[in-house]
């Protein structure tokens, strides 16, 4: 077979595995996930196993909300609600209907299934209540009504207002989320699929990450199914411009109730594995704004405009931020690392890394036949040249979009001291 053959062969391979990956086609892809994720621990030691556990549940929580935001245009600042409504309800069920069941066997697991079907039905109860007032709202006025309910429900949880109230009314007594120092349970010993671990420290973490891996499997085939259903449809059709979508007759504003109850829901479960990953929740961690941020940087990050773009922004978070930790200059102004990588991320690549991953599978389409060419007319030595020419290229289109950028700063800098000399002039 001729090198252009073998060249055109490549082309067309990598062709359908980015179409499957990036198009999606679940049938195929996903049981080829399952299996690799399932094979992990056998080659990563048990910390990274617990890492990547996090990662996969932080996936399904940016997945969900970007189902609101990169689907229907609505930006959410108030996320972290639903991780805490659902993390609240996992500990009140390990705390309260746990020591009721008789200890041993699988009454463990049967506990951890219940919270987490709990979590999820309360954070679906504020989604349905918060979503149908915050939908009837635009763009910035949408975003800053959940940031609002977000901050309430964090100063509900760190006051403790529910067990202040209990206590007055002579139901219960104060503690009902233990103000800022939160919410701990330990479950006791539990044997799932031969493994027995206990789940407030995850001595033997990989029990809890195979049924992560089975979760994050449904959840994201789940949603999935949503966003390339005719509902899913209607959505983008929203997305791009929901006047003319009412002018056909769309319920934009059902739509959206819909959009935000599922993400609700969706971002509920996320957090009910979360915080039994962790064995506790408090309101710091896991209601405060920045816990609502976090999906908003994953999906910058990784692409809003595409499914797994969500995803692979969340593993790269998550590595980064691993990564960073491993550098204690770095860990100190981590906060500063990731600014420098959304900047770049904005600046360098039109819609996320997933979104890169896409273009650089379009150069790499367009380059391989030019680097055949000049294989057969010059060896190596013309492939090579061919090569230092195309990173040249790039580095050339990196300098002119920052220079771009400088003086759109500068020009920008330049209008507010002369409007402020204006004003102190005049």
């Amino acid at each position: 077979m001729s090198l252009r053959n073998r060249t055109r062969l490549l082309t067309e391979e990598l062709r359908t595995a980015v179409r499957l990956l990036l198009e999606g086609a679940p049938i195929v892809v996903l049981p080829v996930v399952t299996v690799l994720l399932l094979a992990m621990p056998v080659a990563l030691p048990g910390f990274h196993v617990s890492l990547l556990t996090e990662t996969l549940l932080f996936a399904i929580f940016a997945a969900a909300f970007n189902l609101l935001y990169g689907y229907t245009g609505l930006l959410s600042f108030g996320h972290a609600m639903f991780v805490a409504a659902a993390g609240y309800s996992v500990a009140k069920v390990f705390n309260v209907v746990g020591p009721m069941l008789p200890f041993g066997g699988v009454t463990p697991l049967v506990t951890l299934l219940l919270a987490i079907v709990v979590g999820v039905a309360v954070a679906g109860m504020f989604a349905v209540l918060i979503g149908y007032l915050a939908v009837q709202l635009e763009e910035i006025y949408f975003a800053l009504i959940t940031l609002s309910f977000s901050m309430a429900i964090y100063t509900l949880a760190n006051q403790d207002i529910p067990g202040q109230v209990l206590a007055m009314s002579g139901i219960g007594d104060e503690g009902f989320t233990n103000g800022s120092d939160g919410l701990a349970f330990v479950p006791g010993r539990m044997n799932l699929f031969g493994f027995e671990f206990l789940l407030v420290d995850l001595s033997d973490p990989v029990a809890f990450y195979v049924l992560t891996v089975f979760v994050f499997v449904l959840a994201i085939y789940g949603l999935w199914r949503i966003v390339n259903s005719p509902f899913g449809m209607v959505c983008k059709a929203i997305r791009e411009n929901p006047e003319r979508a009412k002018a056909i007759g769309v319920d934009v504003t059902y739509h959206r109730w819909v959009t935000f109850v599922i993400s609700g829901l969706f971002s509920g479960l996320a957090g009910a594995m979360l915080v039994a990953l962790g064995g506790q929740v408090n309101p710091q961690q896991h209601a405060y704004w920045t816990a609502s941020a976090e999906p908003v940087v994953m999906s910058v990050i990784g692409g809003p405009l595409s499914f797994v773009g969500p995803i692979v922004g969340a593993f790269t978070y998550e590595y980064v931020r691993w990564g960073i930790s491993r550098y204690p200059l770095l860990e100190e102004y981590w906060q500063f690392s990731f600014g420098v990588l959304i900047l770049v991320v904005v600046l360098f690549f039109e819609n996320g890394v997933a979104g890169g991953l896409e273009a650089a599978y379009a150069r790499l389409r367009a380059w391989l036949p030019v680097a055949a060419k000049r294989y057969r007319t010059d060896g190596w030595r013309g492939v090579l040249a061919f090569v230092g020419e195309t990173v040249a290229g790039w580095l050339a289109a990196a300098r002119e979009t920052v220079r771009a950028y400088a003086a759109r700063v500068r020009g920008g800098v330049r209008g507010y001291l002369i409007r402020a000399r204006e004003l102190v002039g005049g």
